[in-house]
């Protein structure tokens, strides 16, 4: 049987070059791979790559572009030396735990890519496999984080966090709660450092180039995907447009002669929530729908076939997660732990029943959610789903043959919900 184990810790090189060139045409870009020169408790230097890829007996390497900047059409791309994940230096590596794999800064980088569009306020988004799994906005980023995590406690252990403030010490103490993999931030205040060191394997980096991240909104990068056959897929990568009101659709349509239109106009609050979920949806893998009340995802359904299916999923997951904060607050453990103890005879039924009954009540905090789809309602019956739980209104691409069935679905609801399109696709793969 392999050792997983010996693996992690023996994998600290790899094969791949010191440099890699990509020529487009007669434009040439040049990569250096990344390394971390980490000094040793015994006071030696060891020189590190990327740790591995998505497992451990993959080999990976991160490389830099260090020169060439690509134009392609009338695109402005990304230029070298921007600061990002690519090129963190060893000095921002502040506590370096065990060096990073592909996939802890992969969940960096997907956390930028969202909170590139937040960063003009306090945010936090936890990510997990490349998905978040709560993201929020507050008054402090202490409560922004504390929000993202009440969303989905479950999902966020062993998470990444990306902030868009400088962490101080109220933040790290949360933070300190948790067992996280990774804490990105522009900086941290005075004495938070030696909170999350509390959490030795943990991995903390400074990334300055956070405070200018809205620069980047509207520049592209080339995203490449490689086939099985060895060749390769090169598209630009997405870019939100819709970022004010003046980017949002009404949602109408005219089908077989007849125009429909969705009644009620959304309130202020379900603006700024179908912006603000929009946003986080840029960063979910598709199929997705997701839920986001009051600048907090509600739930998150990510990478499903059908999107009937992936609105139900992220109910499911509503509900699951809110019983387990539910119990938490009110007895100090994981929902899923009380059970156990339960069937042990440790604890009394009454307090599961109480927990159970709470969160049917409140379905799961799911009312007043703005539902948000990152591409159009092929039937209604995914409206339906969000209108049953309780939301008030459905941001979604809209150009569906069959959008007059939502539009339907949202004026008979009681009371009637108010739907928005954006024009606008917004997959991720």
């Amino acid at each position: 049987m392999t050792d997983l184990k010996k693996m992690y810790s023996a994998l600290l090189g790899d094969s791949f070059p010191l440099e890699m060139t990509i020529s487009f045409g007669d434009q040439t870009l040049v990569y250096r791979k990344k390394t971390w020169k980490i000094p040793l408790a015994d006071g030696t230097i060891d020189e590190r790559g990327l740790r591995y890829g998505e497992n451990p007996d993959q080999e990976a390497a991160l490389y830099e572009l260090v020169n060439g900047n690509l134009l392609l059409g009338d695109c402005q791309y990304i230029e070298p030396g921007n600061g990002l994940v690519s090129s963190i230096p060893v000095e921002d590596m502040v506590q370096v735990g065990k060096h990073p794999g592909k996939i802890n800064l992969t969940d960096v980088d997907n956390g930028l890519n969202i909170i590139k569009y937040l960063v003009d306020r306090p945010a936090a988004v936890i990510l997990k496999h490349n998905n978040p799994c709560g993201a929020a906005i507050g008054a402090s980023v202490a409560e922004a984080y504390n929000r993202a995590n009440r969303c989905d406690r479950i999902a966020a252990f062993g998470g990444a966090v990306v902030t868009s403030r400088p962490l101080d010490r109220p933040c790290a103490e949360l933070m300190a709660e948790n067992y996280l993999e990774v804490v990105c931030a522009p900086d941290f205040e005075e004495g938070v450092l030696s909170i999350l060191a509390r959490r030795k394997n943990l991995r903390v980096i400074r990334m300055a180039g956070i405070t200018r991240l809205a620069e980047f909104e509207r520049q592209r990068f080339v995203d490449f995907k490689s086939l099985i056959d060895g060749g390769i897929i090169v598209q630009q990568s997405a870019v939100n447009t819709i970022r004010s009101l003046a980017d949002l659709k009404p949602a109408t349509t005219t089908y077989k002669g007849v125009e429909y239109r969705c009644e009620r106009a959304p309130s202020s609050r379900e603006i700024e929530d179908m912006l603000f979920g929009w946003a986080i949806e840029h960063g979910v893998t598709s199929n997705s729908v997701i839920y986001v009340k009051d600048g907090c995802t509600t739930a998150i359904g990510a990478g499903e076939q059908d999107r009937v299916g992936v609105a139900e999923i992220a109910v499911h997951k509503a509900y699951t997660k809110y019983a387990d904060i539910t119990c938490f607050d009110a007895h100090g453990l994981p929902y899923a732990d009380l059970v156990a103890e339960i069937e042990r005879g440790r604890r009394d039924q009454a307090k599961k029943e109480a927990i159970d009954a709470k969160v049917r009540a409140d379905k799961a905090g799911l009312p007043g959610s703005v539902m948000i789809s990152d591409a159009f309602f092929p039937f209604r019956d995914a409206a339906d789903v969000g209108i049953r739980e309780g939301v008030t209104a459905i941001l979604q691409a809209g150009g569906s043959i069959r959008d007059f069935e939502s539009i339907q679905a949202c004026n008979e609801a009681d009371p009637q919900v108010a739907m928005m399109f954006t024009g606008q696709r917004s997959f991720k793969h």
